[in-house]
């Protein structure tokens, strides 16, 4: 394919054709330039038989509109391009799954087909626990090889890409929108380092923008370029666990990350637990899992052990991932308020705690 991909464009800008109709046309090895160049005096107009009248309507219609030919040339200016159904580009992944979209718009590379893909969902609005977690997986999985596959969002899906990043480890971000928009706008980085380091993937024409109906859709793609999905965090009701019953439905391994039961951000992993979704402990246990060999580490590449003083080592074994408020610590220790003051300002400063909220605290 060369340029006669333009007619490839056009054809699937055809508002009012499913996918599956799109698809007809490279499953009977016809190309989009053969419908669109039918001349209107002809009295039967061909492939019929696959078509309604209304929508054998839509694509004579569309033939009028030449504003594709300029969106089209806009599009491979901006560094995007078209992957249609029929070329070997298209992943194999996809391919064998019902309800894909018939060409993709990609910015960047696309996931290699022999490399483990996992895609890393969860909660926009979610906890530090959550994001931490889902760095420490990402970085973890990605330095091992593995594929990170998420959708950008803001909260677990930029965590999945930055811990991605923060190795140089492979990223894919899969959008709601076109793949020339940035979405969300404080994303930016992300996104033109993912681009660097993987791809941007959207079926969404370039300049459609990010509709809330747009999401589910894009889930199944996340999903289905995925080997296997984890689930960091998620409400009883939420977009992620929309991605877990279509990764069910597509044959993948689900594993959801424990949390507290009275943690709203928790309660949909702990419903997939019950339901028999994996759980997810460590990382080691993903790439066992999925038999990767966990590479040994460099000594020189180990974290310094922390050397603290007596009282702050006491202060630093009563925090964690979860937050715990100074006048809890106040309790746990026994020490005057001033001197915790000093110890936890210490400790900041030192960058061994994050004060989260005021006078809340965690481990960095």
């Amino acid at each position: 394919m060369t340029e006669e991909k333009w007619y490839h464009y056009w054809w699937y800008s055809i508002n009012g054709l499913s996918n599956e109709k799109k698809k007809l046309l490279s499953k009977n090895k016809i190309n989009p330039e053969d419908i669109y160049n039918i001349e209107e005096t002809q009295k039967k107009y061909p492939f019929k038989e696959w078509f309604t009248e209304e929508e054998i309507e839509k694509i004579k219609t569309s033939r009028a509109i030449k504003e594709w030919k300029k969106e089209y040339r806009k599009m491979k200016e901006e560094g995007a391009r078209l992957v249609c159904w029929e070329e070997e580009a298209y992943p194999k992944r996809l391919k064998t799954l019902s309800g894909m979209p018939y060409a993709l718009f990609v910015k960047g590379q696309l996931p290699e087909e022999d490399v483990v893909s996992v895609a890393i969902v969860g909660a926009r609005n979610c906890s530090t626990y959550g994001e931490r977690m889902t760095l420490q997986f990402a970085e973890q999985l990605a330095q091992e090889g593995v594929q990170i596959i998420s959708g950008m969002a803001r909260g677990i899906d930029g965590a999945a890409h930055r811990g991605a990043l923060n190795v140089s480890g492979r990223t894919f971000a899969v959008l709601g929108c076109g793949a020339d928009i940035c979405y969300p706008k404080e994303h930016k980085g992300i996104y033109h380092d993912i681009q660097n380091n993987g791809g941007i993937v959207s079926e969404y024409l370039p300049g459609t923008p990010p509709l809330a109906r747009h999401f589910p859709a894009r889930n199944r793609l996340i999903s289905g370029l995925s080997d296997v999905v984890l689930v960091m965090e998620a409400k009883e009701r939420s977009g992620s666990l929309i991605t877990a019953d279509m990764a069910l439905e597509q044959g993948r391994d689900i594993y959801a990350l424990p949390g507290p039961i009275n943690s709203e951000l928790s309660k949909g992993c702990n419903y997939l637990i019950r339901q028999g979704a994996g759980i997810l402990l460590e990382p080691e246990d993903i790439l066992e899992e999925l038999s990767i060999k966990i590479r040994p580490k460099r000594e020189n590449c180990q974290k310094n052990k922390k050397i603290l003083e007596s009282k702050e080592e006491i202060v630093y074994s009563k925090l964690g991932l979860f937050a715990r408020g100074r006048e809890e610590l106040l309790q746990l220790t026994g020490f005057h308020p001033q001197e915790l003051a000093g110890i936890l300002l210490s400790l900041e400063l030192r960058g061994y705690i994050k004060e989260i909220s005021k006078n809340y605290y965690i481990v960095r």
